[in-house]
């Protein structure tokens, strides 16, 4: 673990001279994201068009969800309105989709379904006197109606629980209420600030960015199977989370409530505040995004109310433009639990690269899960460890652009590895294929405030 840890931090201040070349002369000058970003990124003296939800002194661009980061590079696929005092954004995504894990029928765990996961978020932020910044997010997902109580089929997915049972081979359906929070920062000095966020529901300082949010990962309909290794507290029935920052460091801790979202998709779970979490962030450039982060979790399984799980993070996110409409985003995330006494690690690798309106994307996990996880123990009383592996590849291309929204269509390919012990369950090699109708805002052109507040009015 120390040795992932070492080989992340030091290529990416590997990197740093190189990120730090002047964007604006090698890019077109008209709605040039680069230059718009050179701009903005650390120019301290005035403050960015387009500020942080949790710094006057850094870029929208850098706000990951929760309060993690992202690098400055990454563009934004949103709708924006400013205000006299408020600047309202709206983002979101439906993926309408035919689903099939396990195509060829090589084992009994396969399904089929049409659906259509999705969420929705409306964000408004304003400033508050000379120094201050108040903030609101709010998220909502239809996943209930549109995927269903019991989950999307997902080979070898497991967390959360349906009408008393693990979900096993199935992605959880998110919340309707995904997101309710507040959060003021306070600029104490030249580029220090403190913040402070709660939510009923939120997401503490613990992993990345969760998977929708990341730009590597927006072109693929799926919950990583590491997911509950990583980003899954992203949803958290409340938390609340304290931030100190210096330049491009920051550090966090969050108290929050450890149990999971229940199968009751449509209220709000009891809050207890029983863990608690801490990250650090580094941002060494303007194209690179780094954090470790540990997590004292309470209880997180409904199934298993007895266990308590320590969770440990470190990521890398990478994203480079390559003209105004294309770029590359490269996310690399390590997660492991430690619970019954034994520590199960994951490894996740995902790349986008979007050319204009064609995007090529991949993803590779290895997950450790135990029999019990994949709820199996009548099977294998000692609780063996399975190691899994799985490669997905896809590529989509956007279709059209209408009043600032894309309607794009994809397709993609999961193979699953199986472990010798589970070829009888699941075959030797099972695939997951998907076809899918994406709609999303469309790519904002930053050309500056004027700009954008044409673009929302063309809508």
């Amino acid at each position: 673990m120390k040795k992932l840890l070492l080989i992340i931090f030091t290529v990416s201040i590997a990197t740093v001279s190189s990120a730090q070349t002047d964007t604006a002369a090698r890019m077109p000058m008209k709605h040039n994201h680069a230059k718009m970003m050179a701009e903005m990124h650390q120019d301290t003296s005035r403050e960015p068009m387009m500020s942080s939800q949790f710094s006057r002194d850094l870029p929208m661009n850098r706000d990951g969800s929760g309060t993690s980061w992202v690098p400055d590079e990454t563009p934004m696929y949103m709708y924006m309105v400013h205000g006299k005092k408020w600047m309202h954004m709206f983002h979101g995504s439906v993926f309408a989709r035919y689903n099939s894990q396990d195509l060829f029928n090589k084992g009994s765990r396969g399904a089929n379904k049409f659906d259509a996961p999705n969420w929705f978020m409306y964000m408004a932020q304003r400033k508050v006197g000379t120094n201050g910044l108040f903030a609101i997010n709010t998220m909502l997902s239809f996943d209930p109606f549109t995927v269903g109580a019991g989950g999307y089929p997902l080979l070898y997915q497991t967390g959360e629980s349906y009408k008393g049972r693990k979900l096993v081979d199935k992605q959880h359906p998110h919340d309707l209420f995904a997101e309710l929070s507040l959060a003021y920062t306070q600029r104490i000095a030249k580029n220090t600030d403190v913040y402070l966020s709660v939510g009923m529901p939120g997401e503490p300082a613990l992993g990345p960015p969760v998977f929708m949010h990341r730009l590597s990962a927006m072109n693929t309909p799926d919950a990583p199977l590491s997911h509950h290794y990583a980003d899954a507290t992203h949803i958290t029935f409340g938390t609340a989370t304290l931030g100190f920052r210096y330049k491009n460091v920051k550090l966090e801790g969050s108290v929050f409530t450890g149990r999971e979202p229940d199968e009751h998709r449509y209220d709000f779970d009891k809050s207890k505040f029983d863990s608690y979490s801490v990250r650090l962030s580094v941002n060494p450039s303007k194209e690179w995004a780094l954090q470790v982060s540990n997590g004292w979790l309470h209880s997180p399984e409904e199934a298993e109310p007895d266990e308590n799980v320590n969770r440990f993070t470190a990521s890398a996110i990478h994203t480079k433009m390559l003209g105004s409409n294309s770029y590359i985003a490269t996310t690399l995330v390590y997660g492991q639990n430690r619970h019954h006494g034994q520590t199960q690690p994951a490894v996740l690798l995902e790349n986008s690269l979007q050319l204009n309106k064609t995007a090529v994307y991949g993803r590779y996990e290895f997950v450790q899960k135990d029999a019990g996880e994949l709820d199996l123990e009548a099977m294998f009383p000692t609780n063996p460890n399975f190691n899994i592996n799985a490669l997905t590849l896809g590529v989509n291309r956007i279709l059209t652009t209408v009043k600032h929204t894309n309607f794009t269509a994809g397709l993609q390919g999961t193979l699953n590895f199986s472990p010798q012990a589970l070829k009888p369950l699941y075959g030797t090699a099972p695939l997951g294929f998907e076809i899918y109708l994406r709609i999303t805002p469309a790519l904002m052109q930053m050309g500056g405030r004027k700009k954008m507040n044409h673009s929302m009015m063309d809508m």
